[in-house]
């Protein structure tokens, strides 16, 4: 392990040899972002098949899991285990079992707590309060306003405390404030700021005698720094939503591991199982943060699987194997549909869903594609695609959608997808049958320029009073993602076209093995 700060020297404590025995020393072992990952994953975050696992190729797994939280307590008289949220979608797994498979791997692994992400709330309130109410552990949320949900009033929570080794340590929950842009939290639950949501739940914490502060956030690694420099009395954050890669050992870290503001340790573990975040904190007898040190554990081939658990998933993968292993086309070369690339620029999975869906409306009048970055949950590689693949690719059962907008409504469309790509959000458009040219220094809402539309064999500049048939997802036809401007009854919409992975499939089917590109459809300046 790496000592990556000591935020009070002992000298500048004052302490005495005595009062050094009255530190307190707790590990925090944590997860985010596994969405519904129980089967180990391939280097692309997708499915890895028996072969390549016994190879020693692939990662993650709850089984591995198991294996290293049971490892990691070992070496640790006084640990917790928490999670930052997304525990749900991404592969058949929560389609099939939504969240119940979640629910009881997690108890397996005894976790102490979790927040809820934006996507515990893809399948409505309800969903959620299932898994809540199958778990051991308290779910937590504190800047939203759930009062009036009845699903979630009596049982969902803003913050709880619990007790380790005669220490009370005060936990509280975050969810993006967006959320309800992200995903279908329904019409009673408000979203609300997530710094005086924090602040608030920390004075009365305080109030309480708890001095020990952890904020469980799935709102991402920028917000968590503007929680930990805009709160007082905040320790610790462990992160989700972005899925970060902070390390002291790796150049591919987005930061060091914690990241220190305002000496608040935050933490953050990637995504789908693939490592696990072990911090090692120690407060004085004050309740001060006087260390924060560690480095996230790679759930690789070096991790022994758990054999129970090995054997439960298997059990549990017998009612979606004949879907998954299904081979319905072939990949020349993979196809890259990584997150850091798909919300950033044009990436080749997000031409190729752009195409499909395109393809499969052209014959109905509509010339323009756009998808949401956020939509391209993995990459496939080359060689025989599977329809598990593609769930995996597209898991989200998302239908597709016509409607009808103004070229000027389109340009509204394309500045909403680059608004924020400095947070790597889900709204950046991945797009055919339109061009554009993007300059990420300028400000939100006016960085798209050089907006061209595909008219017969033609690139033409868009029409700002014509009116362009657009096909997407019924999730962005509807808002989601920010893509206001498409929802309403007024663009001759129709929502429930077929599912988008099935049209992904069918496409990639009829191309024969397909050869991932890129084309220059959307630049940078």
């Amino acid at each position: 392990m790496i000592m990556t700060r000591i935020l009070t020297s002992v000298a500048a404590l004052g302490l005495t040899a005595g009062l050094a025995a009255a530190d307190y020393k707790l590990t925090i072992l944590h997860t985010n972002d596994f969405h519904a990952r129980f089967e180990p994953i391939s280097k692309y975050d997708s499915g890895c098949d028996a072969e390549s696992n016994a190879e020693g190729k692939c990662f993650g797994g709850s089984a591995r899991l198991v294996t290293a939280v049971e490892e990691a307590r070992a070496r640790s008289d006084n640990s917790i285990l928490v999670d930052g949220g997304d525990q749900f979608q991404g592969t058949l797994f929560y389609t099939y079992y939504k969240g119940k498979v979640a629910a009881e791997m997690m108890n397996k692994l005894g976790y102490d707590a979790m927040t809820v992400g934006n996507h515990e709330f893809d399948d409505g309130p309800e969903v959620l309060r299932g898994f809540m109410d199958a778990v051991d552990f308290p779910v937590l949320m504190s800047n939203a306003d759930f009062s009036a949900e009845k699903a979630l009033s009596d049982k969902l929570l803003k913050s709880t405390v619990i007790e380790r080794n005669g220490e009370k340590i005060g936990l509280i929950g975050l969810t993006p404030e967006d959320t309800d842009e992200l995903s279908s939290p329904g019409a009673h639950v408000h979203f609300s700021d997530p710094v005086a949501a924090v602040q608030g739940e920390v004075d009365r914490l305080t109030a309480e005698g708890v001095n020990k502060i952890i904020v469980l956030s799935h709102s991402g690694y920028k917000v968590d720094q503007k929680v930990a420099a805009e709160t007082t009395g905040v320790d610790v954050i462990v992160g989700g939503h972005t899925n970060t890669y902070l390390s002291n050992v790796s150049d591919r870290a987005e930061g060091p591991y914690p990241t220190m503001v305002n000496d608040v340790a935050i933490v953050q573990a990637y995504a789908y199982g693939k490592f696990l975040g072990e911090l090692n904190v120690t407060f004085d007898d004050e309740g001060n943060l006087i260390e924060a040190v560690g480095e996230p554990l790679i759930m690789d081939a070096a991790v022994t699987e758990d054999d129970t658990t090995v054997a439960r998933i298997a059990e549990l993968a017998v009612p979606l194997d004949e879907i998954r292993n299904k081979v319905v086309a072939s990949a020349e070369t993979a196809i890259e549909g990584d997150r850091s690339v798909c919300r950033a620029m044009e990436c080749s999975m997000g031409n190729l869903i752009a195409d499909a869906m395109l393809d499969r409306v052209k014959d109905q009048g509509v010339t323009i594609a756009i998808q949401n970055g956020g939509g391209v949950r993995a990459s496939i590689d080359a060689g025989d695609v599977t329809m598990g693949e593609v769930l995996t690719v597209l898991p989200f059962q998302n239908t597709l959608a016509t409607f009808q907008i103004t070229g000027a409504t389109m340009v509204e469309a394309l500045e909403n997808g680059v608004s924020q790509i400095e947070e790597g959000a889900g709204r950046f458009p991945q797009v055919a049958g339109v061009k554009f040219t993007f300059d990420a220094a300028k400000e939100p809402g006016a960085r798209v320029s050089d907006v061209m539309v595909m008219e017969g064999d033609a690139w033409t500049p868009i029409d700002p009073a014509k009116t362009y048939g657009v096909v997407s997802n019924n999730y962005v036809r509807n808002g989601g993602d920010g893509y206001k401007m498409f929802a309403g009854d007024d663009k001759n919409a129709y929502d429930f076209g077929p599912d988008l992975a099935d049209v992904v499939a069918e496409y990639l089917a009829e191309q024969g093995p397909y050869s991932a590109y890129t084309d220059g459809r959307i630049s940078q300046k």
